[in-house]
């Protein structure tokens, strides 16, 4: 198959065979004999007679067959100015020594192990050496509130947490231990032992008889080999924020999941054994799961694990070095990451000082990539510029531009075309399919592809209620968008940013289209406020880009007129304030929910995710001027 449309077809009309064919491209201990089984209603299982274990695919298998001394990992971190490359086979090493370890404190097929790490290598290693075990890993992002910790140890109820004594931002340390004491403090469930990485910039005193040093413990552990699992065991648990405010324990498989991250390697990102991999993303993410640890190791890569910013480490250059020191051939990072770069260096002068000839797409994803983020991007590097649009559900893209297959033409403000797998289609409210243009709400029809959510830790009805029932038979995204007549999708955002504006129902995604044209805005979110006589009425809050010589009066005139001309006086945009800095989820999601509260007066919710919550009262006082 050469093309897009014989992957997506085959996928459709023959999933059995398809999907069979990609399973045996991996080294399973049983390889499976059928594909995909239903379960139950609504409830499917794929792979469910084969047994593997991930560590032993992404690790074990490689050095096998002749890649020992290949980079697999290659740390960069210049917030410690400190590099360090692991070949297959030391990260393997590694990983048998954490097993070791972590089976000697009683960890075996089925426990949890909570993960709260900073990027470094142990981060990685610690995921690796849970999964060999056949137990179950929830990375918790370094640095969470300890409420948040203490709620996510509470519903995983771990047998051991591994954790670090500190993070390291920009010119500061960020103090992890004591966050994870008064989280174990909070918490009813406590974990048998801590595993603990003492970091040179701030070690700490560990708790007699439950804190245990992770250098030492390592050390002294035997080598643990790979435990076989079925493919429709858990491999990991990831929390992602929920509307009722208790996060949602997002259940990954592990036959699915590698089956379809190793297919999208390759597929999606044109990458094979043996190029280098760069996504810009944590490993408390879903990106950092599937594309900084387990996607890039199964294909035989080497991958890249950055502890740093795409800018002020030192500059707004930081990507580009990384793309040339490497070899990076695909890079990935969110549009959040590239609008900072622009803020910055809005002439792209520092990437002049590097050579990107290695470079050979660059991938975007976690939020909609703006038209004019997409331009700039890609008239300042040259290279092919792939929106593509996932979830951490999903656990890999649901729309993209198959690079490895075949590179289609690109539509600014598309996440491209479904992924071969998934069956997309635009419902309106009571559930019918819209025809093409027509905005609506993005379902997916099941089955869903491989690697996608199971369920939700422990709460089956908590998956049915908020992805099966909205729509029956369908998986309900939460995005709203359409389908062009050429196949397009296009993801406007979740559903209740469509504001009601006297009874029209408005894309808050295309005015923030297009308000990102205007050559003075660096970053742009408008949200819905609520309005006596109108019901809600938009309100843009805009980051100007460094330097620009523009008073916020005219620049607000401007972006009003903007609006008008585009989509007419229906819109009602008369508002764009000026701000230094929009809230946002250390992913780099802007909190556009906790935005409209402060907008609204309510009391707003400050969720523990946010990056820099001193950026409201800017915001504040905006809004109250």
């Amino acid at each position: 198959m050469t093309t897009y449309r014989e992957h997506y077809q085959s996928a459709m009309t023959e999933p059995e065979q398809f999907w069979l064919h990609q399973a045996h491209r991996l080294p399973w201990f049983q390889p499976p004999k059928q594909a995909l089984q239903q379960t139950g209603e609504n409830r499917y299982s794929w792979f469910a007679d084969g047994q593997l274990n991930c560590c032993y695919m992404a690790l074990d298998y490689h050095v096998a067959q002749g890649r020992a001394e290949q980079a697999a990992l290659i740390y960069d971190s210049p917030v410690t100015n400190t590099q360090q490359h692991f070949s297959y086979q030391q990260l393997l090493q590694e990983v048998r020594q954490c097993a070791g370890t972590l089976k000697s404190l009683g960890v075996g097929k089925g426990d949890r192990v909570v993960i709260y790490m900073p990027m470094i290598p142990e981060a990685v290693i610690a995921m690796l050496a849970v999964a060999r075990l056949g137990a179950i890993h929830s990375v918790v992002f370094g640095g969470f509130a300890a409420h948040e910790l203490a709620i996510r140890i509470d519903d995983a109820t771990p047998k051991v947490v591994i954790s670090a004594s500190c993070g390291i931002e920009v010119n500061k340390v960020i103090a992890y231990k004591p966050l994870l004491d008064k989280a174990l403090a909070l918490a009813e469930h406590q974990p048998d032992f801590t595993l603990i990485v003492q970091r040179s910039q701030l070690p700490v005193e560990l708790v007699e008889g439950r804190d245990i040093d992770w250098h030492d413990a390592l050390q002294q552990a035997c080598p643990a080999e790979c435990v076989a699992v079925a493919s429709d065991d858990p491999l990991y648990i990831l929390y992602t924020s929920g509307t009722t405010g208790k996060p949602k324990g997002v259940v990954r498989d592990h036959g699915g999941y590698a089956v379809a991250l190793n297919y999208s390697m390759e597929a999606i990102y044109g990458v094979k054994a043996g190029d280098v991999f760069f996504a810009a993303s944590d490993v408390g993410w879903v990106v950092g799961h599937s594309y900084i640890v387990y996607g890039p190791l199964l294909a035989g890569c080497t991958t890249v694990l950055y502890e740093g910013k795409p800018i002020m480490t030192p500059d707004a250059g930081a990507f580009w070095r990384i793309c040339q020191q490497y070899q990076v051939k695909v890079l990935f990072a969110a549009p959040t990451a590239f609008r900072a770069i622009r803020k910055d260096d809005p002439e792209a002068s520092l990437l002049q000082q590097y050579d990107l000839t290695a470079l050979q797409s660059i991938f975007m994803a976690g939020e909609r990539l703006d038209p004019s983020t997409y331009e700039w991007t890609t008239e300042k590097t040259g290279k092919p510029v792939v929106d593509h649009w996932w979830q951490t559900e999903s656990g890999w893209p649901i729309c993209a531009n198959l690079m490895g297959v075949e590179a289609l033409p690109v539509k600014p403000g598309s996440s491209s075309v479904p992924v071969p797998g998934y069956c997309i289609q635009v419902l309106d409210d009571s559930g019918q399919p819209l025809p093409a243009n027509q905005q609506g709400n993005i379902a997916i029809k099941l089955p869903l592809a491989p690697g996608c959510l199971q369920t939700i830790w422990g709460n089956e009805a908590r998956f049915e209620a908020g992805y099966l029932s909205t729509f029956p038979g369908y998986y309900s995204s939460g995005d709203g968008g359409y389908i062009d007549d050429d196949g397009y999708v296009f993801i406007m955002g979740r559903t209740d940013d469509v504001i009601n504006v006297a009874g029209h129902r408005l894309s808050t995604g295309e005015m923030e289209e297009i308000i990102a044209r205007h050559p003075a805005v660096a970053e742009c979110c408008v949200i819905g406020v609520s309005d006596e006589l109108k019901g809600q009425l938009p309100l843009g809050l805009v980051v100007m880009k460094n330097g620009v010589q523009l008073s916020a009066e005219q620049l607000e005139q401007e972006l009003v007129a903007m609006v008008r001309e585009d989509i007419g006086a229906v819109a009602c945009f008369k508002q764009a304030k000026v701000v230094e800095k929009l809230p946002k989820t250390r992913s780099g999601k802007i909190l556009r929910k906790l935005l409209r509260d402060v907008a609204d007066d309510k009391d707003p919710q400050i969720p523990s995710t946010i990056e820099d919550p001193s950026c409201l009262d800017d915001i504040y006082t905006q809004l109250k001027a």
